[in-house]
């Protein structure tokens, strides 16, 4: 799979967790491409801690405005209904729990849930954004990205990284499978038939329990 397609694959899985009435934020990169893949039918409130609910899918190069772009710079379409904000407002929102969902890439993740996704030492570093509040405030953290990085696992027992949160992951998709956070351990939900469980586990450094229920990635 080309990286663009297995960007597309992440975010279309991940579409498919979003309920009917959630509020969800979606992070930078990867996150947004969630946006272009909400079934249908399902009517999710997207919310851009730059202040706004009601995103769209990214717009057709005629309907770009430069002025509405989400917490990343990228121009998105307003659904009839969105609310435009203060700073303050957005956070409040976040802090206050009222966001079901939150969509985030990550650096690493380990089998406790624990995330680090802002910076890596002696790099440049532009500063950790919304993601400390969204991981505290939001009621389900889901971690899009890779599953490795340069042939080196991202999932790891414990992370190296400086952490952005502790324990807050709920659900982490990538292009080889689903795995859940649990106190028993990481457990692979869904597999990419693509691959097979023994290549899963080789690219993963934390361990992998095996749902008894596993069954393809859709």
């Amino acid at each position: 799979m080309v990286v663009e397609n297995v960007k597309e694959f992440i975010a279309k899985r991940i579409a498919k967790e979003l309920k009917d009435g959630d509020v969800v934020n979606l992070g930078i990169g990867l996150p947004t491409m969630v946006a272009n893949y909400i079934p249908k039918g399902v009517n999710v409130v997207l919310q851009s801690e730059n202040g706004f609910v009601g995103l769209g899918s990214e717009p057709a190069e005629a309907e770009t405005d430069k002025d509405i772009v989400n917490a990343g710079g990228q121009p998105v379409t307003i659904k009839t209904g969105a609310a435009f904000f203060d700073s303050a407002t957005s956070f409040g929102i976040i802090r206050g729990g009222h966001v079901d969902a939150t969509v985030l890439g990550a650096l690493e993740v380990d089998q406790k849930g624990n995330l680090a996704n802002f910076m890596v030492p002696g790099k440049m570093v532009s500063g950790m954004g919304g993601a400390m509040d969204l991981v505290s405030g939001a009621k389900k953290v889901i971690i899009a990205m890779t599953h490795t990085a340069k042939g080196l696992p991202k999932i790891l027992k414990d992370c190296k990284l400086p952490l952005t949160a502790v324990g807050k992951v709920s659900l982490i998709v990538t292009e080889m499978g689903v795995m859940e956070v649990t106190n028993s351990g990481l457990v692979l939900k869904e597999y990419n038939p693509r691959y097979t469980i023994e290549e899963i586990k080789s690219a993963t450094e934390a361990e992998l329990i095996i749902a008894n229920d596993l069954c393809k990635m859709q």
